[in-house]
């Protein structure tokens, strides 16, 4: 089964906790603080493997979760970080955040490989804290808890040509005669209904690989029919090869498939319009295959490159094939962005994406009774904070001081008392 769009889950493990702890040792009165930090959580990192073709694995495991780190120990003993969690994923596959909707990377090449979902870092364990005003502190993080998201995965195929047209014109017979390649042939619509891909050698030492696309239909770039399914892989050829049914077959106007075709390409990706393109003038072993070339080429004119083939018979395939090498020699490299916003980051192997920082806040908000300081800054240091130890708490409530929350929380009416909510945690508000 070709699998080419999938969702799945995934989570960078979670940092060890810190802990705290003091100098035990034979003659040492008061030892000082000795409490080590948490290793750090593996990361997820889908790697590129060129054996793989589809994204069939994802599909069966749509969870994948990194170990965490160990907690740290004491003697000032740091917790061992914890080894990444790889997933292969075939070449060609673009992956985006599904809430964002942004690239998070668009990986092409074997072994390439990008981190989607990061460990979270060791909490700190109570050595870190020591200060002369504090030389015992009992103050230890939490883990910072890994990164966790959807994340969406699409299989672009890389293909230096890609055959194009509507269902029944031909495709599949050509991929077959002039490659190993074996798809499905049958006289009904839509026998293709993944893409099929083919080494073909020119004979004169060049070679290249042709996909065979499912056909096209009128709305395709709506998602008519097969639509994107078939249309994200167009993306990446350097050149197409346009298969038209010049027989006319089943009633068809081959002119009018051509402009359709090719309108459904621009409407779905304007650049789809500037790739190179040769029209192979299929089925022209069928009576009246003469009358139909001669009008096509007096209408789209001397720019369009048309070679008539018959796939049945072989006839003109070979000079198809040297037509289709020549347009690559002179062809630009594929263009292997994936879209999305952000600056992308230039890498020899894939593109990453990054969006741009932005400036933390805070916003409060009433809840009834309760104040609600919603912050991704301040709901992590809440799940770091160990609030076992009073110096930890005390500590924590230095940072909203400092950081405005307190002063936040007056200008919005909250007086002593009052209960404040921030991430899971409920505190009362005291001056």
């Amino acid at each position: 089964m070709f699998v080419d769009k999938v969702k799945v889950y995934v989570k960078g493990g979670d940092g060890g906790r810190g802990i705290v702890a003091f100098w035990r040792e034979k003659y040492v009165a008061e030892g000082g603080p000795a409490g080590g930090d948490g290793g750090r959580g593996g990361d997820v990192i889908f790697v590129v493997d060129e054996g793989l073709r589809t994204l069939m694995d994802l599909r069966y495991q749509r969870h994948y979760k990194a170990a965490r780190g160990e907690h740290g120990r004491s003697k000032s003993q740091h917790g061992a970080n914890a080894e990444p969690l790889r997933v292969k994923v075939p070449p060609g596959t673009v992956v985006m955040d599904e809430e964002t909707e942004d690239v998070i990377a668009d990986l092409t090449t074997h072994g390439a490989e990008v981190v989607v979902a990061r460990g979270g870092r060791g909490g700190r364990g109570n050595v870190r804290f020591a200060t002369p005003a504090n030389p015992a502190p009992e103050i230890a993080e939490n883990g910072e808890p890994g990164v966790e998201r959807w994340i969406i995965c699409e299989l672009k195929l890389l293909a230096d040509v890609g055959l194009v047209g509507y269902p029944s014109v031909g495709k599949s017979t050509l991929l077959s005669i002039v490659s190993a390649a074996k798809p499905k042939i049958a006289a009904y619509h839509f026998t293709t209904l993944s893409p099929n891909l083919g080494v073909v050698d020119v004979g004169d030492g060049r070679d290249f690989v042709m996909a065979d696309l499912p056909g096209l239909i009128e709305g395709a770039h709506e998602g008519v029919g097969l639509g994107h399914q078939f249309l994200r892989h167009v993306e990446r050829t350097r050149v197409l090869v346009h298969v038209i049914d010049m027989a006319g077959s089943e009633g068809r106007d081959p002119l009018a498939d051509y402009h359709q075709i090719n309108a459904e390409l621009s409407l779905y990706n304007e650049s789809l319009a500037q790739r190179p393109q040769i029209v192979a003038a299929n089925k022209m072993d069928v009576p009246g295959a003469e009358d139909n070339l001669a009008l096509f080429k007096a209408e789209v004119g001397d720019d369009v490159q048309v070679i008539p083939i018959s796939a049945a018979t072989r006839d003109g395939v070979q000079a198809l094939l040297y037509a289709i090498a020549d347009a690559l020699d002179e062809a630009p490299a594929a263009s292997l962005s994936g879209g999305g916003s952000g600056e992308a980051a230039e890498q020899t192997d894939y593109k990453l994406y990054r969006a741009a920082e932005k400036q933390e806040q805070f916003v409060i908000r009433r809840d009834n009774e309760v104040f609600v300081v919603e912050s991704a800054k301040l709901d992590k240091l809440v799940t770091m904070t160990n609030f076992a130890y009073q110096d930890s708490i005390d500590r924590f409530a230095r940072i909203l001081r400092k950081m405005g929350v307190d002063d936040a929380l007056r200008e919005r009416g909250a007086q002593d008392g009052d209960t404040v909510r921030i991430g899971e945690l409920e505190f009362e508000f005291v001056e």
